[in-house]
């Protein structure tokens, strides 16, 4: 196993950096909910979906999009 580079230790792992998008999302909608539309409910319910999609399957389309255009890695094994 080799020494992970200072640079690499900092970069934010896949799994955090899905758990940040999803919250940010989710309190976003709720504000949005409240403020312009409660069918701002549904963007709501489109995070959850993908949560379990990606407890599920392991990838989602945020980890896809995450993995190819931010090069974020899973830090978990499969």
């Amino acid at each position: 196993m080799t020494a992970a580079s200072p640079a690499e230790q900092r970069r934010l792992p896949l799994e955090r950096a899905l758990f940040a998008l999803a919250g940010t999302i989710t309190l976003v909608g709720a504000l949005l909910a409240v403020t312009v539309s409660p069918w701002f409910l549904m963007l709501i319910g489109f995070v959850g979906i993908n949560q379990l999609v990606f407890a599920v399957a392991g990838d989602c389309p945020a980890s896809l999009v995450l993995r190819r255009f931010a090069g974020l890695e899973s830090r978990c094994a499969r």
